[in-house]
């Protein structure tokens, strides 16, 4: 069975009740037999982090300028804190996890993204065999968005294009993205219930999808292009959620290649 590749945000991570009620959800689709992999985020954590070593955020496109400050706090929010917390919470609802980095035997290889952004990388290469070998035997590997090169840099990764890149390795028959939104709307501000990336690429063109559901749509769209089946965004804090989306409940917005002919 091919894994299904969830990634989470970091402000879902940042509440204890809420971390603990996506891992229980996590935990019981892996007793279910289904093969589950998380990759996960943590900018609010991350912001926090700085701010109380007075070290200012700035962003440029969305994506964090990394300085050589923010890398040492990159490694101990994401592969550190957020990560710990979340594999402990998955320990706790009765699963076994497994915290990695794309650092981790090469995962994630990336390079630079822009010198303008310091330490942001852009994933150039995905070795998921340590991902299988782990989903194989029956654990849940849990991925902070870090990657590294040959050389022994180490980047930063927007989280959504590490998902993208990991689900398409693996190759996952589906990427879900549990956000803090309700799903894709459109420019009239209504949920779309599904969408195809002709139909996405629309959205981002007219200007309906702007700043970050932009570039998950982008993001999304990649995978699609990757191997992916099909792609969810959905509300992280509905109740049930992901047990609800396993269970092929319409919940958010599914995206798909192509619009299937009846």
């Amino acid at each position: 069975m091919r894994s299904i590749l969830v990634k989470l945000g970091g402000t879902l991570l940042d509440n204890p009740e809420s971390r603990a009620a996506l891992a229980a959800q996590i935990a019981d689709a892996r007793r279910r037999g289904i093969p589950i992999v998380v990759v996960h985020g943590g900018g609010k954590q991350m912001t926090r982090f700085l701010a109380e070593r007075g070290i200012e955020s700035r962003f440029v496109n969305g994506l964090r300028v990394t300085t050589p400050e923010a890398i040492d706090a990159v490694l101990k929010v994401f592969a550190g804190s957020v990560n710990h917390q979340l594999v402990s919470a998955l320990n706790a609802a009765g699963c076994l996890a497994v915290g990695l980095s794309g650092i981790d035997a090469l995962l994630a290889e990336a390079e630079q993204m822009d010198p303008a952004l310091g330490a942001v990388g852009r994933v150039t290469q995905v070795n998921p065999k340590v991902v299988q070998l782990l989903t194989q035997n029956g654990f849940v590997p849990s991925i902070a968005c870090v990657a590294g090169d040959r050389h022994g840099n180490i980047f930063n990764v927007n989280a959504d294009q590490m998902a993208v890149a990991c689900a398409a390795a693996l190759p996952a028959s589906q990427l879900i993205f549990l956000t803090d939104v309700p799903g894709v709307l459109d420019g009239s501000g209504q949920i779309r219930p599904i969408l195809t990336c002709a139909e996405s690429e629309e959205l981002i063109s007219t200007g309906a999808a702007t700043g970050g559901m932009r570039a998950k749509l982008n993001a999304a769209i990649a995978a699609l292009q990757g191997g992916v089946e099909q792609v969810l965004i959905a509300p992280g804090a509905a109740e049930n959620v992901l047990t609800r989306l396993l269970q092929g409940e319409s919940i958010g917005t599914r995206m798909v290649l192509q619009a299937v002919a009846i």
